[in-house]
């Protein structure tokens, strides 16, 4: 419906000018909106199929373990989904999975949520991590190996200083 509107609405530009008409809506980049919303597909089949309590359950191991353990256990576990759907899809999906699990291990659940929820924002391995990552791989200039080297890195230094930051600054 928000899409609509920009078929509507005045550009201010030019007199009768709309923010989109069909020569740009013929040039967007469609590949880039499909992989969004496919990401948010597997993140509801993932709810909707009951494969998030399956999921949750294999992570019952972090009952009884110290907070420098379950810190980065959730970080790496939405980091490495997050790779294969966008970072808001995945968040969608790990958000209610971290919640449920909190109840079962016992623990607070802002320490597994706010965890899984920032290492869902570290995708920088692959084009499907994050809307930015698929426009600048779409350009052509910048490859997956590209992506890896640079993003990896990233990746650590995020899991390192969440795992430290959270249990001393987060309490």
């Amino acid at each position: 419906m928000m899409a609509t509107l920009l078929f509507i609405i005045p550009s201010g530009k030019k007199e009768g000018e709309k923010l989109m008409d069909w020569n740009k809506c013929r040039k967007l980049q469609w590949n880039i909106v499909l992989l969004l919303g496919a990401g948010f597909a597997i993140a509801d089949g993932f709810r909707t199929s009951g494969l998030t309590g399956i999921l949750s359950d294999g992570l019952r191991f972090l009952e009884g373990a110290p907070t420098l353990v379950i810190v980065p256990v959730a970080c790496v576990f939405s980091g490495v989904i997050t790779e294969f759907m966008s970072d808001d899809s995945t968040t969608t999906l790990v958000l209610p999975l971290f919640a449920e699990l909190a109840r079962s291990v016992e623990v607070h659940p802002a320490l597994l949520m706010i965890s899984g929820a920032v290492g869902a924002q570290l995708s920088y391995l692959f084009p499907t991590g994050s809307p930015s990552n698929v426009v600048g791989f779409s350009t052509g200039h910048i490859t997956i190996k590209d992506l890896v080297a640079t993003g990896l890195p990233l990746k650590v230094v995020g899991v390192a200083a969440l795992t430290v930051l959270l249990p001393t600054l987060g309490n």
